[in-house]
C-alpha cells in the first residue's frame, strides 16, 4: 500500500487537567504509543495540551513555563520509542515574550516549532493578556534543550523521501481569520494541514467548526485534520467538547463522538496523490500563487518512511457516482433531473425549436431521456404532445421492452409511433451482401444505424430534436454504434453514468409520479440491460446481456471514476477494486474486467471526439469541448503493461 501514496494522519485527545503537567504528560505519551502502534504516520493534539488551555495568568508564572519545557522535552526523548511525527502543543517564551506554540516531535528531535498567528482577545477568549502573535517574529529560530530549532509561522515541513508528503500546522483561530495561514501553506506545497485547538463550546458552535474545517480542505484543495480540546479543561465560564474532525478536499471522514470524558484517537489515510492530482487540475490553485510574496515560507525537511500497512483505514465507495444515504441520493436525484431537463429546455428555446423526437425502446437509458423531456417541456410549459417517441423493434426486441414503453406512453399520454426496421434492415443486407445468418458487428450496427435514420428523417418531417439517450459509462467504453446512437442533435444523457440511471428513474418513479407509471418504471428498472440487437431466446427472453460481454457497470464506473476523475494508474486502480468489491468479484475478474476498460477506452475515443452536445451534471464528464481531451489514436499500451 505505501506506493500509493496514503498518510496515515491523526487526531489524539489525551485526557488533560489545567495546570496538571505530570498528568498530562503521562496521558500524552499514552497516546503516542497507540498512535505508533496504530501505524499513524503524523498524529496532532490539542492546542496547549501539555499545559491545557485554561491556565488564566498562571501562564505568567516560570515554574509553570520551566515545568511544561521540562515535559516537552522529556516527550521529544521518549518519541525515540515511537513511529511517526507527533504535534504538540505548548506555551513557549522567547525575548521576554510568551507564545502559543506548536512542536513537531520526532525520533528524539523537534523538527520545528510554529507559533499561533492571531490571538484572540475578545468575547470568553483572553489570550492577548499573555500571548504575543508568531507574525511578529523577527527570528528564525530558536534554542531548545542546547539544539537550534526552526521557528516560526512560515514552515513548509516536506518528507525527503517522499515528495507529495508535506505538512503544515495552525493553531485555533488560525483557522477562523479571513485568510488563514493554512491558505499560504497550501500554496507554498503543504497537502495537509493540522490544526490544534481549544475552541470552546456554545450552541450551534460545533456545526460552525465542522463547516469551516469541511471549507479550508475544499479551498486548499488538501486535507484538513482538527484536534481540540476535551472536557477535562477548567469549567470557570467555558466548556470544551473534544471535538476532532479529518476532511479530505472539501468532505469530512472523520469526526469523533464529542463531551467524551476518555482518552480519543481518531485516524484516517488521506490520499496525497488525489490531492496532487486536484491541485494539478486546478488552474486557479496555481494562479493563486500569485498572491503570495516572493518568499513567505521554508521548507523543513524530515526523513521517515511511511509504514506499509495491512489494510486501509479509508472507505473505499464501490459505488462513487450513487450518493450512500437516501436523502442526499434523493436530492442528487433531483438536483440532476433538473440540470438535465434545464440544459434541453434551454437549448430548445435558443433553437426556437419545442418538439421532440425520442427513440423509445423500453430499456433504462431511454426511459431517462423520456423523463428528461417531459420535464423540460413542464419548464416551458409545452404540450406533451409534441413530445414524439417512436419505438422500432428489430430481430432482437423482446416483448417485456416493447410493451413497457407501449405501456408508458400510454400512461402518460405521450404519442407512440411503431416503426419495425426488420425489412428494411434485410434491405440493407442484401444492397450490401452481407449474410443475415451472420450474426456479427454487421449485423448489430445495421440495426442501430437504420434507428437513427429513422429518428433523424422524422425529426426532419415533425421540425423536432432528436434527443440522444447514450449515457456517460457507454461513452467511456464506447457501446455505442458510431453514427448510429451515437448520435443525435442533444444528448441528455451524456453525463450520466450507468449506474446513476436506474436511481434517477427510481425517483422519478417514487416522487414524480403515481399508479400505473410507477409500477411500469419500476419494471423497466428491473429488466436486464440490452442492446436488444441479437434474436431472442427460446421463450423471448433477452440472451443479449450487456454485461455479460463489456463487463459489469458497477466495476466500470468505478474504473471510470478512479483511473480518470481521480487520475490513478492501473495499480491502484486494481487495488481499490479489489478493496471495495471484496467477497463480490475476485481479483481475476477484475483484472480481466480492467484490461477491458483500458482497451476499450482508448480505442473508442473516436466515437467521443464527436460527441453532439450534452449536460454536464457531475464532476466527470468526457465532451472533447469540456472536461476530456485526447488522441483518438493514442495507444493504452504503457496502462496495460502495468497490469501484466
Amino acid at each position: 500500500m505505501k506506493q500509493f501514496a496514503y498518510l496515515r494522519v491523526a487526531a489524539a485527545k489525551p485526557e488533560t487537567t489545567p495546570v496538571s503537567i505530570h498528568e498530562n504528560y503521562k496521558n500524552i505519551v499514552t497516546l503516542m504509543h497507540e498512535a505508533s502502534a496504530s501505524g499513524c504516520d503524523i498524529t496532532v493534539y490539542p492546542e496547549l495540551v501539555i499545559s491545557s488551555y485554561n491556565c488564566g495568568d498562571l501562564f505568567r508564572q516560570q515554574t509553570l513555563l520551566n515545568s511544561v519545557l521540562e515535559a516537552l522535552i522529556d516527550i521529544v526523548n521518549k518519541s525515540r520509542e515511537y513511529n511517526g511525527i507527533h504535534i504538540i502543543g505548548f506555551p513557549y517564551q522567547e525575548n521576554g515574550r510568551l507564545f502559543n506554540c506548536a512542536a513537531a516531535v520526532s525520533q528524539g528531535e523537534i523538527l520545528g516549532i510554529i507559533p499561533k498567528s492571531f490571538i484572540p482577545n475578545n468575547n470568553e477568549y483572553y489570550e492577548g493578556r499573555w500571548f504575543s502573535s508568531g507574525l511578529d517574529l523577527n527570528i528564525s529560530s530558536t534554542i531548545i534543550n542546547n539544539k537550534e530549532v526552526p521557528f516560526g509561522t512560515d514552515i513548509v515541513f516536506s518528507n525527503r523521501n517522499d515528495k507529495l508528503e508535506a505538512f503544515g500546522i495552525e493553531i485555533c483561530e488560525d483557522l477562523w481569520a479571513p485568510i488563514p495561514p493554512s491558505s499560504f501553506l497550501s500554496l507554498e506545497g503543504a497537502l495537509v494541514i493540522f490544526n490544534l485547538s481549544a475552541s470552546t463550546d456554545i450552541l450551534g458552535k460545533a456545526e460552525y467548526r465542522r463547516n469551516l474545517v469541511q471549507h479550508q480542505s475544499a479551498s486548499t484543495i488538501g486535507a484538513y485534520v482538527y484536534c481540540s480540546a476535551g472536557v477535562g479543561e477548567s469549567t470557570t465560564d467555558t466548556v470544551c467538547d473534544g471535538h476532532s474532525i479529518i476532511a479530505e478536499n472539501g468532505k469530512v471522514h472523520v469526526e469523533n463522538k464529542r463531551f467524551k470524558r476518555k482518552s480519543d484517537l481518531i485516524m484516517y489515510d488521506v490520499d496525497l496523490e488525489y490531492i496532487n492530482h486536484e491541485r494539478l487540475n486546478n488552474i486557479t490553485f496555481s494562479q493563486s500563487k500569485r498572491f503570495l510574496s516572493s518568499k513567505t515560507s521554508r521548507r523543513v525537511y524530515y526523513t521517515a518512511e511511511k509504514k506499509s500497512h495491512s489494510s486501509l483505514n479509508r472507505f473505499i465507495d464501490p459505488h462513487p457516482f450513487v450518493p450512500e444515504s437516501k436523502s442526499d441520493l434523493k436530492l442528487r436525484s433531483s438536483e440532476i433531473l433538473n440540470i438535465q431537463s434545464t440544459g434541453l429546455a434551454t437549448r430548445m428555446t435558443n433553437i426556437n425549436l419545442f418538439s421532440a423526437v425520442i427513440g423509445l425502446s423500453g430499456g433504462l437509458d431511454s426511459t431517462l431521456a423520456l423523463l428528461v423531456t417531459i420535464e423540460a417541456f413542464k419548464h416551458l410549459n409545452l404540450d406533451l404532445k409534441d413530445i414524439h417517441c417512436i419505438t422500432m423493434p428489430g430481430f432482437g426486441t423482446t416483448k417485456r421492452t416493447k410493451s413497457n414503453a407501449e405501456k408508458l406512453c400510454s400512461e402518460l399520454n405521450i404519442s407512440l409511433e411503431d416503426i419495425n426496421i426488420t425489412n428494411a434492415a434485410l434491405q440493407h443486407f442484401s444492397d450490401i451482401g452481407h449474410d443475415r445468418e451472420i450474426h456479427d458487428t454487421t449485423y448489430e450496427n445495421t440495426q442501430a444505424r437504420e434507428r437513427t435514420q429513422i429518428l433523424m428523417d422524422k425529426a426532419n418531417q415533425l421540425n423536432s430534436l432528436v434527443i440522444g439517450t447514450g449515457d456517460l459509462s457507454e461513452l467511456a467504453l464506447g457501446w455505442c454504434t458510431y453514427n448510429g446512437d451515437q448520435m443525435s442533435m442533444y444528448s441528455v444523457n451524456s453525463g450520466v453514468p450507468k449506474t446513476l440511471v436506474k436511481f434517477l428513474i427510481e425517483f422519478y418513479a417514487n416522487s414524480l409520479s403515481t399508479g400505473k407509471t410507477s409500477i411500469i418504471l419500476k419494471d423497466i428498472i428491473d429488466t436486464p440491460i440490452s442492446p436488444e440487437l441479437l434474436p431472442p431466446g427460446k421463450n423471448g427472453e433477452i440472451v443479449q446481456k450487456t454485461e455479460d460481454t463489456v463487463g459489469p457497470y458497477e466495476l466500470h464506473d468505478f474504473f471510470l471514476f478512479n483511473a480518470i476523475r481521480c487520475g490513478f494508474g492501473p495499480e491502484k486502480v486494481l487495488f481499490l477494486a479489489n478493496i471495495a468489491f471484496t467477497g463480490k468479484y475476485s481479483s481475476k475478474i477484475i483484472l480481466k474486467w480492467l484490461k477491458i476498460f483500458y482497451k476499450r477506452f482508448f480505442s473508442q475515443q473516436f466515437k467521443r471526439s464527436a460527441l453532439p452536445d450534452g449536460p454536464k451534471v457531475g464532476t466527470l464528464a468526457l465532451s472533447p469541448r469540456g472536461d476530456w481531451r485526447m488522441p483518438s489514436d493514442a495507444s493504452s499500451a504503457s496502462w496495460i503493461e502495468k497490469l501484466e
